[in-house]
C-alpha cells in the first residue's frame, strides 16, 4: 500500500494505491466509526470486492463507491492487479 495523503498535503480526502499479488484478501472491514466514503478505482487487473456479503466483480477500468457502513473486503483475480482507493467524509 502507498498511502498519498500526506505527500500530497491532503486534508479532506485519503488517496491510497493497493498492488495486490495474485490470489491476495484483504481484512473485512468498513469506515463507520469515521463516516468515511470510499471508491475504489481498479486500474489493473481484475477483482472481486465483496460488500455486505455480495460479490462485485471489477476489471480494470471499472470502479465501486462504498459507504461508510459497508463491510467490504478485496479478493484479487488470478494476477497482480492495482486499485487506486479513495476516501472522505
Amino acid at each position: 500500500m502507498h498511502f498519498l495523503r500526506d505527500p500530497l498535503d491532503c486534508e479532506q480526502v485519503g488517496v491510497t494505491v493497493l498492488d495486490c499479488e495474485a490470489g491476495w484478501t484483504g481484512k473485512p472491514h468498513d469506515h463507520a466509526d469515521e463516516g468515511h466514503e470510499e471508491v475504489y478505482i481498479l486500474v489493473e487487473g481484475t477483482a472481486t470486492v465483496e460488500v455486505d456479503g455480495e460479490s462485485v466483480s471489477l476489471e480494470a477500468g471499472d470502479a465501486i463507491k462504498l459507504p461508510p457502513e459497508a463491510e467490504r473486503t478485496i479478493h484479487n483475480g488470478d494476477t497482480e492487479s492495482t486499485f487506486v482507493l479513495v476516501g472522505a467524509p
